[in-house]
């Protein structure tokens, strides 16, 4: 086999006509036009032109003659080497040259001696300086043609060596010069080439044309008939779980491919750590080793699930040793999501700071506000779950509790200040300082009052007085109240009202069902529409609206439910009876209807008389 030094020499003795043959020149790009191959044929007029011939025929030729002839291969010894060339008498009346670089070794030394047997090529029988020349790397190369040739009828594996890279693929030297295609290489697309150069390997012949000068070489092709012996082979072997090796042979955002040997496993991103991890290139490369456990296997669809962590200690295993529950507990945060954070406390091994843990005293709207991805936080263990891998964890606690000295400062029935920090349908929330919101009920905004909404009394930032009604730790409530500030009028409401008793107030409401009258600031009545007149009321609205001035009695009192009935229709049968009373003369209010018209009508008959 011919190396690079030996080519370059081959360069610098070519002269004449055979400098015009292809094997000579650069190896020709296999995407070449037919024709323009075809008019290169037309032109060489070197050893490989024309007809097919091999070593052997040119060779047996020369033997079997005493005369030999320009173009062929003979048989010679070497008679003398001097610094530029090597004498060998190939049995003719003269002796020839052959440049003295086609015997070094790629070391530079001079591999024959005086005696040697060599086989030449016979490149012209009498120059212009009347000696004849000889090449020793074209006998080779024709040679080497010949073996090439060979092994190409008989299928068989070709070695060569990696020289140079060249359009389209590389330059492989495996005694002539021959094409790796880029598709060729390897079973996958090859990026980098340059790998590659000064490399020896093995190839199979998948183009021949010794006419032309051509070889196409391919590596791909060895490489899949062994992957698809080694697939058969790791088909048959592989178990559920196995402890197998394998090579990364691609990387995907949701896992690794990893080939076991002729078929590949999927390695998924899941199964790679037991700590978080959040993209397969963290941990490999493509052309790393790894050493994995068969999770999963399909032989009929040929799917394998591979696993990593697997073959590695589950760090949950000494969870129980490594934690206990008030222990104070440095990680680092890897998650947000809108009820908590996500803390890696080692690989593996993650608690959650849920957002009610976070304060003590604000209400945290989103674990953002507080935490953040990446940043070192320190916090206590709340609660360790090994069952279902969790563990709890609590920022506030490494503070104190505000609410335990609550009660200290701000005790039952005292009177607080503050501004409206929110208004909501139930209440308004107070802002008392200390990071602590006290509520105002809407049932504690006013003892008489028919609030329909806060809003109605209170806007944001208003300044309030409030009484503090009650404290509650456990559940962080801090209940306010404002009706409290005043005497409740319906304290002593049945020694200020008796039913019976008639009352004139104004309208402050009404609905479907009735009208509310003012008995006196904070104090009101309802006269049901059945009680607003004697005569049946469709609408109330036709008897009574907001600011007239009614007079009723009252028909009922309920202190527990603050409720007090009123009715015009009892006031007028009232007053009914007691003008019947008056003008009847008697006083006494039990008389009835009958008695009075009777009396009457006595009355009327006396006068007539008269």
């Amino acid at each position: 086999m011919a190396n690079t030094q030996t080519n370059k020499s081959e360069n610098k003795s070519a002269k004449g006509a055979v400098a015009n043959n292809k094997w000579l020149n650069e190896f020709a790009d296999v995407t070449v036009d037919e024709r323009e191959l075809e008019k290169l044929d037309a032109k060489d007029d070197g050893p490989l032109a024309g007809e097919d011939v091999s070593f052997k025929d040119i060779f047996e030729k020369s033997q079997t003659t005493s005369n030999v002839h320009e173009g062929e291969v003979v048989n010679g010894a070497v008679v003398s080497i001097t610094d530029d060339f090597v004498t060998v008498d190939i049995g003719y009346k003269m002796e020839g040259l052959v440049p003295i670089d086609e015997f070094r070794s790629a070391e530079g030394e001079v591999s024959v001696k005086a005696g040697d047997h060599v086989v030449v090529y016979l490149e012209r029988m009498e120059n212009e300086q009347g000696v004849m020349i000889l090449s020793r790397n074209k006998a080779e190369i024709i040679k080497a043609w010949d073996s090439i040739a060979e092994a190409c009828e008989r299928d068989e594996v070709i070695s060569g060596t990696v020289t140079k890279k060249v359009k389209g693929g590389l330059e492989v030297d495996i005694g002539v010069k021959a094409f790796l295609p880029g598709s060729q290489i390897d079973i996958r697309p090859v990026r980098n080439l340059d790998k590659y150069l000064g490399k020896k390997l093995n190839f199979k012949v998948i183009k021949f044309n010794k006419k032309r000068g051509n070889i196409v070489l391919s590596r791909k092709a060895l490489l899949l008939k062994e992957r698809e012996k080694l697939r058969e082979e790791t088909l048959e072997q592989l178990q559920e779980g196995m402890v197998v090796q394998g090579v990364v042979k691609n990387i995907t955002d949701y896992g690794a491919f990893i080939d076991l040997g002729g078929m590949d496993g999927l390695l998924h991103i899941t199964d790679m750590s037991w700590g978080r991890i959040k993209h397969p290139s963290e941990l490999f490369q493509v052309g790393d080793e790894v050493t994995v456990k068969v999770l999963k296997y399909d032989k009929e669809k040929e799917r394998v699930s591979l696993g990593l962590k697997q073959v590695q200690e589950n760090p949950w295993d000494k969870v129980p040793e490594k934690y206990h529950v008030g222990d104070r507990v440095k990680g680092k945060v890897v998650s947000i999501k809108d009820y908590g954070a996500f803390v890696e406390l080692e690989d593996g091994v993650e608690g959650l700071i849920h957002v009610s843990e976070m304060s003590w005293t604000n209400k945290v709207k989103h674990p953002s506000k507080v935490l953040e991805p990446g940043t070192a936080v320190e916090c206590q263990v709340l609660d360790i779950d090994t069952k279902n891998r969790r563990i709890s964890l609590g920022l506030k606690q490494l503070e104190s509790n505000p609410w335990d000295l609550l009660e200290q400062k701000f005790p039952i029935g005292s009177t607080v200040e503050g501004s409206v920090k929110n208004v909501t349908d139930f209440g308004v929330f107070v802002d008392i300082g200390e990071g602590i919101d006290g509520l105002i009920h809407i049932s504690d905004l006013s003892w008489t009052k028919k609030v329909g909404h806060p809003s109605e009394l209170f806007n944001k930032d208003d300044k309030v007085r409030a009484i503090v009604l009650s404290i509650d730790k456990e559940t962080e409530k801090f209940s306010l109240g404002i009706k409290q500030l005043e005497r409740d009028p319906w304290e002593n409401i049945k020694a200020r009202y008796k039913i019976g008793q008639g009352i004139e107030g104004k309208v402050t409401k009404t609905a479907d069902f009735g009208a509310f009258v003012e008995l006196e600031e904070g104090l009101e009545g309802l006269i049901h529409i059945s009680e607003l007149s004697q005569e049946p009321v469709s609408k109330v609205g036709d008897v009574a609206n907001i600011g007239d001035t009614m007079r009723a009695e009252i028909i009922s009192i309920d202190a527990r439910e603050r409720k007090i009935g009123l009715s015009v229709k009892a006031l007028l049968k009232s007053e009914e009876r007691a003008n019947i009373a008056q003008y009847s003369g008697n006083k006494s209010s039990s008389n009835t209807l009958g008695d009075v018209l009777g009396a009457k009508l006595k009355n009327i008959k006396g006068d007539s008389k008269e």
